[in-house]
């Protein structure tokens, strides 16, 4: 079965999808790739997965996750699921180029398809394609917005240099 929730973000409005008890989407509902809600999909707030994912994005946004731990169902091409899982390894408060990502999936020549399937990355946050930028670090390419993408970067630039920043949606010290 197909679940659907709507969880209000400190950077907006977020559609979280699952299959059964994998997630399979995390989208800004004004993204570019985020799918309309379906009249067979069931509006379930209450699935485990999307509880843990809450759990994750709360840790995450005061400062106590650097990696999402959630049973993910990625859905697209060999190509994509390829670029998908090098997103995944990205370290935390670190960024690569759009070139050194075609380097890691073995097609250094495909840095146009890679940044087109890292645009349509369907678990932001979780897959970290916001720690992708352009070839000389300028900030290109995320399909939740650049402002998105700015703010992401900056917090978790901020974190890893051992600031105390938090993106937490009750915390008066909240970036945004």
């Amino acid at each position: 079965m197909n679940f659907f929730s709507l969880l209000e973000s400190p950077l907006g409005e977020l559609l979280l999808t699952a299959h059964d008890d994998s997630l399979t989407g995390i989208y800004f509902t004004s993204q570019t790739h985020a799918p309309q809600i379906r009249p067979d999909w069931i509006r379930r707030d209450d699935a485990p997965v999307f509880s843990k994912l809450r759990r994750q994005l709360h840790e995450y946004a005061a400062g106590e996750r650097e990696v999402f731990d959630l049973p993910v169902e990625l859905t697209g091409t060999k190509f994509q699921v390829r670029v998908w899982e090098q997103i995944g390894a990205i370290p935390f408060g670190e960024t690569i180029t759009y070139t050194e990502l075609a380097g890691r999936i073995g097609e250094p020549r495909a840095v146009r398809a890679v940044a087109a399937a890292a645009g349509a990355n369907p678990v932001c946050w979780a897959l970290p394609c916001h720690r992708v930028v352009g070839k000389d670090g300028s900030l290109t390419g995320y399909a939740g917005g650049l402002t998105r993408k700015k703010a992401l970067l900056d917090f978790e630039a901020a974190r890893h240099a051992g600031r105390e920043v938090s993106l937490a949606w009750d915390d008066p010290a909240c970036v945004f």
